[in-house]
């Protein structure tokens, strides 16, 4: 069966990106693949399998679901689940061996009552305001933990609020002294854990953040974390070269003429000014193609750029196609990519929209067909 839209997804560029933050990191640090939201978009399966394959010691997800498809698929690499796992679903994770990340007593104590073999993870709160408990709490936090025996605290971990999205790393440093503060507390209590708090970003720009382990996310993938990461890590001199995985593509449904006048599309926000020629694309919001593109993006079409015009509908939006000549249906469109010397990345996308490219690319409906190349 032939595809009316598909990603095509490099499994090379993410082995690529998985060699180049071994080179930061070295061997003795373990690198943790974050395949949750399915995978940034690219498919959490194939691409947890791939990262497994390459080298990755740890998988990382948000949620039990996604951990299980995982296990189901005979994943056995050690699973992480960073989100929240309801107290009546602990059970499955544990006979699952996936280690669960905690911060509140009420799940401590619903885990000790399943007398299972428990590994957690406790998750600091240094600064995100999100899950997780304050240095202060730690001590009584793992009193608590101790009190049952099959309970194995197996790491220790904290998240940067603000270290992408800025050149003044001020903030992050602080955050990384108060989790130090906390490493000085495990070890007080003779905790021996996994110790990590580095993103793609703390990878690439401080090697005091890799600690035991590191979370390699949005770079693994092929992108920086944010425009300000890109000229720091120049700054810095750290030597890394990320190459995107993704390419989204479609077919012209449609090649239409229109006359000077003539409104395009819901709400009549665009009326064309000359004769103009158009190919309808079937692709919409439903598909993860953001509405806000209205009237603002391009696709590629014979390597061309080709202007959006009117608003983009639920499972379908307008171009014009006036500059290309033998343009007919079924004609390859590429939304996100390459083709031939013209490109259309995922920064530009997310600019425009005013957004990141994380959202960009997670937002890609899963059901669209994903081909490995």
């Amino acid at each position: 069966m032939q595809y009316r839209t598909w990603l095509e997804i490099d499994k090379k560029a993410i082995i690529h990106n998985l060699k180049e933050v071994r080179k930061l990191i070295g061997n003795k640090v373990k690198l943790m693949a974050v395949v949750k939201s399915n995978a940034y978009g690219h498919g959490i399966v194939e691409i947890a399998k791939n990262a497994v394959n390459a080298g990755a010691d740890w998988l990382g997800v948000d949620s039990l679901k996604e951990a299980l498809l995982l296990r189901k698929t005979g994943i056995t690499a050690p699973i992480l689940v960073m989100g929240y796992i309801l107290k009546e679903n602990l059970v499955e994770a544990l006979d699952n061996n996936i280690s669960l990340v905690v911060y509140n007593k009420d799940t401590i104590e619903k885990i000790a009552s399943l007398k299972k073999l428990a590994k957690v993870h406790i998750k600091i709160e240094t600064g995100t305001a999100r899950q997780g408990i304050y240095p202060d709490e730690l001590a009584d936090f793992i009193k608590l933990v101790k009190k049952s025996p099959k309970i194995q605290v197996e790491g220790i971990y904290t998240h940067f609020a603000n270290i992408e999205d800025t050149t003044d790393h001020s903030f992050a440093k602080e955050q990384l002294k108060k989790f130090n503060e906390a490493l000085k507390i495990a070890k007080i209590e003779n905790i021996k854990v996994i110790a990590h708090t580095a993103c793609s970003a703390a990878i690439i720009l401080y090697p005091e953040t890799h600690f035991d382990m590191v979370r390699f996310g949005i770079g693994m993938y092929g992108y920086w974390s944010s425009p300000q990461t890109f000229v720091s890590a120049k700054n810095f001199e750290r030597n890394i070269n990320l190459k995107p995985a993704l390419v989204w593509k479609t077919r012209i449904a449609q090649v239409k003429k229109v006359k000077a006048g003539a409104f395009i599309g819901y709400g009549l926000t665009e009326r064309i000014a000359q004769d103009t020629k158009i190919a309808i694309i079937p692709v919409g919001y439903w598909d993860g193609y953001d509405r806000k593109l209205s009237s603002i993006g391009n696709v590629l079409i014979d390597g061309k750029r080709c202007k959006i015009i009117g608003r983009i509908c639920m499972n379908m939006f307008m171009v014009n196609i006036n500059h290309l000549p033998n343009v007919k249906i079924e004609k390859e469109v590429v939304l996100i990519g390459k083709q031939k010397r013209e490109e259309i990345n995922v920064e530009e996308i997310a600019q425009k929209i005013n957004t990141i490219n994380y959202e960009v690319v997670t937002r890609i409906n899963p059901l669209i067909p994903r081909v490995y190349m």
